[in-house]
């Protein structure tokens, strides 16, 4: 039943992606011929007015299928005035921004939904594990975690801050070639804790949990409402999108490290991950579907062809020009493009398969 589910989310962010070309082609006045979900032959499609819908084959994405987007293309003259590339530069960059836009602002009205309903990770202690690390140290439910080796905690509700605290205390890692459960760390994390009006400073050393191969001390964060208005909502849907916006724009612009490479994950990843999320309930399911639309639209805007981003920059280097840009310089713009797509996807699916096979995704 869960890949049913994350069949049928994958499909929505694609439909919705595709209605967002078509309607903004049909609103500037242009002529689209098909609306189909995925690619390949068709396995069921009708015609209604002059558009034909469908379902093909091969379910990889989806298309709108607009006239003239080949400016070779020979058209009868009856549509010749609808053609994508007899319009000016303004109307083909809507319709070309029109898809993203739409998964950005889906995402967006998610996590303002899922805002009111889901609990946001705190720097406050809550449970601890029996004889753990941060038991043995004397470490207290209701302590707040202020740093780890001099890394700073400013804020009380940053989840991503947490987790990167999470890592600089699993980067205190067990001498053992193959560690086991309990192996302690070879060397201390430094932590300070306030507690009440006092700051404390301790030194401890994390020990290895097989369940999520990494070092830990033993806590799980405190947890709060994230919002209680509709303004604290606005402000955490929109804190998340630029999260996820930067992360994505620094894991891509510092592709040639090795270490952000791991970062990218291919459909397979995804769809393992969704599939597991779906076991914990329908906020975690909520998010992740928010992050996937708005990880599609953000890609998507990427300024290379064939993506979105690809046809919005060569429709301004035209408009720059003066003039239409070679079609000879658009077919190799598109087999680069085709080729850096490609690169992304075997990254991904490598990535991907080493996680399953591996260490896993440790979505719990």
């Amino acid at each position: 039943m869960n890949w049913l589910l994350v069949f049928l989310g994958f499909s929505l962010l694609i439909v919705l992606h595709e209605a967002g070309h078509f309607f903004a082609a049909k609103a500037t006045g242009m002529r689209a011929e098909k609306f189909f979900l995925f690619f390949g032959p068709p396995l069921v499609s009708f015609k209604r007015g002059e558009t034909e819908y469908g379902i093909a084959a091969i379910p990889l994405g989806g298309f709108v299928k607009i006239s003239g987007m080949n400016p070779e293309e020979e058209l009868p003259p009856e549509v010749q005035s609808r053609a994508y590339y007899r319009q000016p530069v303004w109307k083909r960059i809507v319709v070309t921004a029109a898809g993203p836009a739409v998964n950005i602002a889906l995402a967006f009205l998610i996590l303002f939904f899922v805002a009111f309903n889901f609990p946001e990770a705190e720097n406050r202690v809550g449970a601890i594990e029996h004889d753990s690390p941060a038991a043995t140290a004397g470490i207290k439910a209701g302590d707040r975690l202020r740093s780890v080796d001099g890394k700073a905690f400013a804020g009380d509700s940053d989840s991503l801050r947490l987790q990167e605290l999470g890592k600089q205390i699993a980067s205190h890692e067990c001498s053992e070639a193959k560690p086991k459960k309990g192996c302690r760390a070879s060397t201390p994390a430094r932590l300070v804790l306030e507690r009440g009006e006092k700051r404390i400073g301790i030194s401890i050393y994390p020990t290895y949990d097989p369940e999520v191969k990494r070092t830990r001390i033993g806590i799980e964060y405190g947890t709060r409402p994230a919002a209680a208005s509709s303004g604290e909502a606005v402000s955490f849907a929109a804190d998340k999108v630029w999260l996820v916006a930067s992360g994505t724009f620094h894991v891509i612009s510092h592709l040639f490290e090795s270490q952000e490479r791991k970062q990218v994950s291919s459909v397979v990843g995804i769809s393992d991950v969704a599939n597991q999320t779906l076991d914990l309930g329908v906020t975690p399911s909520l998010m992740l579907l928010a992050l996937v639309s708005l990880s599609l639209g953000l890609i998507n805007l990427l300024p290379i062809l064939p993506l979105d981003g690809g046809h919005i920059f060569w429709s301004l280097v035209e408009k720059l020009r003066g003039k239409p840009v070679s079609v000879l310089v658009i077919e190799r713009a598109t087999v680069i493009g085709f080729a850096l797509v490609a690169v992304l996807m075997v990254i991904g699916l490598s990535n991907d398969i080493g996680r399953i096979t591996g260490e896993g995704f440790n979505v719990r």
